[in-house]
């Protein structure tokens, strides 16, 4: 066992199995978790990942053994988990590490309602508490006062419920390929998609539910990762093609002409059709999105919201604005009518309800929302991460035709253009995002970045 404030991030807990995280370890925070959720049930959820069996069966013994009950779910996405936390108004657990490699396991936790549990609201306590209980070897039973485990199937409730948050009905035949990675979406988007009462054909990419990985790793951030989705879509003639991370939290699409779409187009497309059904509503927007996305928005009556980068500081935004809808560059789409949580489903079933209602193939239907050029993420490894930023705000401070703000790291921008270096949480990296009206101008921008941070 490893040491845990390691493994304990901002958001979640991830390590290596079994050098970081065991069995031990894992009792020891499902010990943590019950003292500090003030509940008298949890539910638990575990993705395909080999060591995600004995993970969640040693935590839910560290429950149990502060006398919390335990709903097993078994099998499942985040997405379910956050479904189950919500409709049963329960704390829950979700063990998986997304798309790191197969070594890696953790732990995602929320508060009933699925409201989420970060380093600032009680993953910190949790750490404590259970290195104090690693420390005294106190991981026995209280007498008397074992808590009970139920296993619970709670797929198909989940299914109906995001089916009932988007109108489907009307929809042309459609030919999607989905790549589920061997990951989640294997599991789920039979359940969702392959009812029968739908006009859609799902040609399945690596359904098959396997941990370690054998296609390619379950991170569609990755443009390798894309290559065979991209393929199948051509080969088979396909209106769609649909990415999904190891715990199916994340979607990413491909267009009929096997092109990666961006997450802000997709962002911008949900928000349209969120605002339809909610007028003048507020929707949040990272501050690494497209121009685009705040654009569309107030184009439609909407309300745009600017947020710092990461799930916990998106929902927390959502929930104090009250906002519809909030989408991510890194294809996180959050929803008032999930609790406030991600689902890479939900904004899946948006794009086939968008695309299936109108004649159009996706990339004419999504040709309004791309109105700039990205550079995409470029990691740069720095030896001192303030220094170099202090450097680059130092070269842009004098002029008056920018803006600086340093809401997540340091934006700069232009009339037409902007950029974004902000530093890693869990490594010696900066990491850039730019953006203009065209290609030449990003090009410029994001190279006389760089040239300050690597020189």
């Amino acid at each position: 066992m490893g040491d845990l404030a390691k493994m304990f991030k901002a958001y979640d807990i991830r390590g290596v199995v079994p050098e970081e995280l065991d069995e031990t370890a894992a009792e020891a925070i499902g010990a943590a978790f019950a003292e500090i959720c003030d509940a008298e049930t949890v539910v638990i959820a575990r993705d395909m990942r080999t060591s995600s069996e004995p993970l969640a069966a040693a935590f839910a013994r560290g429950v149990t053994g502060r006398g919390v009950n335990v709903i097993d779910a078994g099998l499942g996405s985040t997405d379910l988990l956050y479904y189950a936390s919500g409709s049963l108004g329960l704390p829950g657990v979700m063990f998986t590490a997304s798309h790191n490699p197969a070594r890696y396991n953790g732990m995602k936790m929320c508060r009933a309602g699925a409201v989420p549990i970060g380093a600032e609201t009680g993953l910190t306590e949790i750490r404590a508490r259970a290195e104090k209980l690693l420390a005294s070897g106190d991981l026995g039973a209280a007498e008397d006062r074992t808590g009970r485990i139920e296993r619970r199937d709670l797929l198909d409730g989940y299914a109906r419920h995001l089916r009932g948050l988007v109108d489907l009905s009307g929809l042309r035949p459609l030919k999607i390929v989905v790549d589920a990675g061997n990951g989640m979406a294997g599991h789920t988007v039979p359940a969702v998609l392959g009812a029968g009462d739908l006009p859609i054909e799902v040609v399945p990419l690596y359904f098959e539910l396997d941990g370690t990985f054998p296609n390619h790793e379950a991170n569609p951030l990755e443009p390798e990762n894309l290559r065979d989705l991209r393929k199948a879509v051509l080969a088979e003639g396909a209106d769609l093609g649909l990415a999904f991370d190891g715990d199916a939290d994340r979607c990413w699409v491909v267009d009929e002409r096997g092109e990666s779409v961006s997450p802000s187009a997709i962002t911008a497309l949900v928000a349209v059709r969120e605002l339809a059904r909610n007028p003048g509503a507020t929707v949040i927007h990272n501050l690494i999105t497209s121009m685009a996305v705040p654009e569309i928005i107030a184009e439609h009556g909407g309300t745009p919201v600017r947020t710092r980068v990461g799930h916990s500081f998106i929902k927390a935004e959502m929930a104090r604005t009250g906002a519809v809808f909030g989408g991510e560059h890194s294809a996180h789409y959050y929803f008032r009518d999930f609790w406030f949580a991600d689902s890479g489903m939900l904004a899946a079933l948006h794009v086939i309800a968008a695309l299936g209602t109108q004649p159009r193939p996706l990339s004419e239907l999504l040709a309004g929302y791309t109105r700039y050029v990205a550079s995409g993420e470029i990691n740069s490894r720095v030896d001192d991460q303030a220094a170099v930023l202090a450097r680059v705000r130092e070269a842009y401070a004098g002029r008056d035709d920018v803006r600086i703000d340093e809401l997540d790291g340091l934006t700069v921008a232009g009339t037409g253009w902007w950029f974004n270096l902000r530093p890693s949480n869990t490594e010696p990296l900066l990491r850039l995002n730019a953006e203009a009206r065209d290609e030449e101008s990003m090009t410029a921008i994001r190279d006389a970045v760089l040239a300050i941070v690597r020189s």
